[in-house]
């Protein structure tokens, strides 16, 4: 389906990008390791990893749950490829305060299916909540990515709290994932 004002993709290369550059969504090149293309990178490495975690076969609620998060973080993605002062023309679609308080909502929900968190855990247990802990990881490593860019250039609180709840949810799925496949959690051993 193809949707009006989007862009359509009829060619994958374009032979541009081999000086080390790439166009934003207004066309203006940068560097690859521009700080706005490194935030929208790791957002899009953090929804490939959603994509791993999910073909783990997750829990129903949770398979349920992470195709809205991706599609919110392909808004976040469009968001971040254009500066803020030009890319409000575009109307583009973006994280508003609700979709934080959804992630709020969904954590405490599923927190309390879980008992207390009574020592730090060590990433694993089940493949699904393995992947949804190097998720989480790579969301952190998306709003620093963030933090970075906020300090040459606007961005939107929204998009910083969106990702420092989701990397939140993300934990607390893991947990849950974990719970719901019969996996113990494994802790972190301070004696090791």
């Amino acid at each position: 389906m193809y949707n009006r004002g989007m862009p359509r993709l009829t060619k994958i290369y374009t032979r541009t990008g081999d000086d080390g550059s790439t166009a934003l969504g207004t066309r203006q090149r940068v560097p690859k390791d521009h700080p706005r293309v490194r935030a929208y990178g790791a957002v899009d490495e953090l929804n490939s990893l959603l994509g791993v975690a999910l073909a783990q076969g997750l829990d129903a609620r949770l398979a349920e749950t992470l195709p809205p998060v991706q599609n919110l973080l392909f808004h976040l993605g469009a968001e971040l490829s254009f500066p803020a002062e030009e890319g409000a023309e575009f109307n583009l679609p973006h994280i508003d305060a609700k979709h934080i308080q959804s992630l709020e909502e969904l954590i405490d929900k599923l927190n309390a299916q879980l008992g207390p968190l009574e020592n730090f855990i060590l990433p694993g247990g089940s493949p699904g909540a393995a992947a949804l802990q190097l998720a989480r990881a790579v969301c952190r490593r998306a709003e620093r990515r963030l933090v970075t860019l906020g300090r040459e250039e606007t961005v939107r609180p929204e998009a910083l709290g969106y990702l420092n709840r989701l990397s939140d949810a993300l934990f607390v799925m893991a947990r849950y994932e974990n719970k719901q496949k019969g996996v113990a959690e494994p802790l972190w051993d301070t004696q090791a």
